[in-house]
C-alpha cells in the first residue's frame, strides 16, 4: 500500500460542500470534504430525528386514540421500509413533483423551494429569483435534502420506540408520587419521568446514533458527495482501491468511537446518583 497518492491533483471538483475544492486540489483534500459533507448531514440529521422520535414515541402514549394511532403508523410504516427505498423514493419525489427554478414555491420571497432545491437568506444575503435559477442565498441540494429526510423519518421511528420504551420503564409509583406532591401532568413528565427514562433510553439512542451515521453513507445512491461517494470517486481517478477503502473503514471506525463516547459520557451523566 502506498499513500502518497493523497498529495496529487485528484482532477475532480465536488458540486457542495464546506471546502472549496478544485480540479487540482489533492485527493486527502477532497477526501476531508467528503467526510465534512457527511457530518453536514448527519448531525442535522441526528437532532432532527431525535425531536421527531421523541413526539412519536410520547404521541403514542397519550390518551387521543386517534393521534395514537397516528403515531403507532408511522413507526410501522418508516421501520418496515429499507433506508434506501425511502431515500430513492424521497429523492425522486423531489425532483418530478417540485416546479422548476422559475416557479418555485416560496415564502414570501425570503425562501424558495424547486427541483433545485431549498434556498435560504445567509448571512450576507437574500436569494432571489433569477431567469433560470435562484441566485445566491444558502442553497440545500436536491441530493442534501434528500438524504437528511430519509435519515430523518427513518431514524425517527425507532429513537419513536425508544422513547416510549424508556417512558414506559419507569415505575407507575414514581409518577403517582410526584402528582401527590402537587406537581401538575406536565411537570411530572418534565422533572420525574423524563429523567428516569432517560437512563434506560441512553444506551439504546447510542446504538441509533452510530446507525444514522453509518447510513448516512447511502448518499452516494442518489450522488451526495459524502465521504463514500467521494471515495468512490477517487478510486476512479487513482486507482487505489485498497487505499481509499481503507481510509473509508478507518473513518467510519473513529467516528463511531467518538459518538460512542460521547454517549457513553451522556449515560454516566443520566446515570450519576442511580442505585
Amino acid at each position: 500500500m502506498n499513500f502518497e497518492f493523497l498529495n496529487d491533483p485528484a482532477g475532480f471538483g465536488l458540486s457542495e460542500g464546506w471546502l472549496h475544492i478544485a480540479f487540482d486540489s489533492p485527493y486527502w483534500h477532497i477526501l476531508l470534504a467528503g467526510l465534512l459533507n457527511t457530518l453536514k448531514v448527519g448531525l442535522p440529521a441526528l437532532l432532527l430525528s431525535t425531536l421527531l422520535g421523541l413526539v412519536i414515541g410520547l404521541g403514542q402514549l397519550g390518551s387521543h386514540p386517534v393521534l395514537k394511532g397516528l403515531c403507532r403508523g408511522y413507526v410501522n410504516l418508516f421501520r418496515n421500509i429499507p433506508l434506501l427505498l425511502q431515500l430513492l423514493a424521497i429523492y425522486f419525489a423531489i425532483t418530478q413533483f417540485l416546479p422548476i427554478a422559475s416557479a418555485a414555491w416560496s415564502i414570501q420571497d425570503l425562501v424558495f423551494l424547486s427541483k433545485s432545491g431549498l434556498a435560504m437568506p445567509s448571512f450576507s444575503e437574500v436569494p432571489a429569483r433569477g431567469r433560470f435559477s435562484i441566485e445566491g442565498g444558502w442553497v440545500l441540494s436536491p441530493e442534501y435534502l434528500a438524504v437528511l429526510l430519509a435519515l430523518v423519518v427513518y431514524t425517527a421511528a425507532f429513537i419513536a420506540e425508544v422513547v416510549r420504551a424508556g417512558v414506559q420503564a419507569v415505575k407507575p409509583g414514581m409518577r403517582q408520587g410526584a402528582l401527590a406532591l402537587g406537581l401538575n401532568p406536565a411537570q411530572t413528565t418534565r422533572y420525574v419521568v423524563m429523567p428516569l427514562a432517560l437512563r434506560v433510553m441512553v444506551p439504546s439512542l447510542s446504538n441509533q446514533y452510530l446507525n444514522l451515521l453509518k447510513n448516512a453513507s447511502l448518499g452516494v445512491a442518489v450522488g451526495y458527495p459524502e465521504l463514500v461517494s467521494v471515495a468512490n470517486t477517487a478510486i476512479n481517478q487513482s486507482g487505489k482501491a485498497v487505499e481509499c477503502v481503507l481510509i473509508i473503514l478507518v473513518t467510519y471506525a473513529l467516528l463511531s468511537a467518538v459518538a460512542a463516547g460521547l454517549m457513553n459520557v451522556l449515560n454516566t451523566r443520566v446515570n450519576r446518583g442511580a442505585l
